[in-house]
């Protein structure tokens, strides 16, 4: 059935067919080694994410529709929810802070593919090896969704593609734990592909909305996992079909072979990032440049001194923005304001998000006087390479550093103590090396042991 599917060039079933049969003895050591630690790290995010006031927001909401008993809200005791509704309000947790992991696809798979599954293995009793497989399934699908579609193509259409491609992780995700054979698979996929939304609009004035699109995915995943497990049928052409289909819509300059060239063989999980810095992912490489110029001219830093950025086009128009005090999200997404932060902090973390670092004086009037300018040569080289530099003049010279790929990601990897160490720093008072413990050989240990040592003592 496999080969006859795949003759007739269909690349949505034969997507399908790969979920429904995947076993953990077939995903190598590293993806699942990166897996593990993106358990650890999105585990980490979204507790610390409980402490805004958007996932308050969400959770407050999803009580409101009443309780389940089969899923936990991270950082709680005892299951609370249904799974698609735990899904959603630890997606929006995870995703709260711009803590988060990434992908060069430009997408943050963790907030969706990890909610979805924990929540799913923990009402099905699901084995640590189940999940490894379930989490890398929707790592994967929801990566070849953005590459197939094309990520700064689709970016430009003004399409946020967590939300748009995430609802295929989360079903994945979910096919796999619940056992769904590929008919089933495939209606998933469909059903999911059908839910995906979210845009950029959110910068427009920093609204919360960014936040949601991580949750609201997880739960469309799981929703069409659920569906299709009872016979609901979904598109079986949802990435393909000429009027409808995900990547047309989404895409002017879409690759359909990319969805499943070297599925298997290749996985682009492994290219998996993860977050030193709380702020959008595009930016990183603008930190590292900034800290590093910042360590060769000396602090403190001089205000009045001049500093240029080069931006690629997509970065531009995405985080190039003038920076003026608003939320977080807003501060988050300004590569201006990050930039100065950098400078003359020294750090970018939860710290220069609050209220009245992001209003003070001096930062506002260093972003706003960066010479931002468009760089050719870092079109060629985004989105494979989160590439970007930053200039300062330092006696009668330019001192400049150009980062090509940034710290956290593959070329410049956080490792799981790495990871550890980010969770601790951002969760004071957990048991944080017995979380990391059990986390990193989660194959021997069950998710409701997991989800225990992340909820206070009673």
């Amino acid at each position: 059935m496999n080969n006859d599917r795949r003759a007739v060039g269909a690349p949505t079933r034969e997507l399908a067919d790969w979920i429904s049969s995947l076993r953990y003895e077939d995903i190598p050591p590293r993806t699942r080694e990166v897996v593990r630690i993106a358990i650890l790290d999105t585990l980490g995010c979204g507790v610390y994410g409980w402490c805004t006031p958007w996932a308050a927001t969400m959770l407050k909401w999803a009580r409101s529709g009443g309780s389940g008993n089969e899923a936990t809200v991270w950082g709680e005791h005892g299951k609370t929810m249904r799974v698609a509704d735990a899904a959603m309000v630890n997606g929006v947790a995870a995703h709260a802070f711009e803590l988060d992991d990434y992908h060069n696809a430009k997408l943050h798979a963790g907030a969706v593919a990890v909610p979805a599954a924990l929540a799913m293995a923990e009402k099905l009793g699901s084995d640590g090896r189940a999940v490894v497989t379930a989490i890398a399934a929707g790592y994967e699908t929801m990566i070849r969704s953005s590459l197939a579609s094309n990520p700064s193509a689709t970016r430009l259409r003004g399409w946020h593609i967590t939300g748009i491609y995430g609802p295929f992780a989360a079903a994945a995700a979910c096919a796999s734990l619940l056992k769904l054979n590929p008919e089933q698979t495939t209606w998933a996929l469909g059903l999911a592909g059908t839910q995906g939304a979210g845009t950029w609009a959110f910068n427009a004035d920093g609204t919360m909305s960014k936040r949601l699109h991580a949750g609201k995915a997880a739960h469309a995943g799981v929703l069409a996992a659920e569906l299709a497990a009872l016979g609901f049928t979904g598109p079986t052409q949802i990435y393909e079909y000429g009027d409808g289909g995900v990547l047309k819509a989404h895409s002017d300059d879409s690759d359909i072979a990319l969805l499943t060239k070297d599925l298997g063989r290749v996985w682009h999980t492994e290219k998996n990032s993860i977050k030193p810095y709380s702020c959008c992912g595009s930016a990183h490489a603008y930190i590292d440049a900034a800290l590093a110029v910042r360590k060769k001219i000396g602090a403190p830093w001089d205000l009045k001194r001049k500093v240029k950025v080069g931006l690629s086009n997509v970065v531009d128009v995405q985080c190039g923005f003038d920076y003026q005090p608003g939320s977080a999200l807003n501060a988050q997404m300004s590569v201006r304001y990050i930039i100065a932060a950098a400078l003359v902090d020294g750090q970018v973390l939860p710290p220069q998000f609050e209220e009245a670092r992001m209003r003070d004086p001096a930062l506002v009037k260093l972003a706003a006087q960066l010479e931002c300018e468009h760089d050719p040569k870092l079109d060629a080289l985004y989105p494979a390479h989160f590439a970007g530099w930053v200039a300062a003049e330092h006696n009668g010279q330019w001192v400049r550093q150009d980062i090509l790929n940034p710290t956290g990601s593959v070329d410049n990897p956080v490792d799981a103590k790495g990871v550890t160490e980010k969770f601790r720093g951002i969760n004071p008072g957990l048991p944080v090396d017995e979380i990391a413990r059990v986390a990193l050989d989660i194959e021997n240990h069950s998710v409701r042991e997991l989800l225990a040592l992340v909820a206070p003592k009673k």
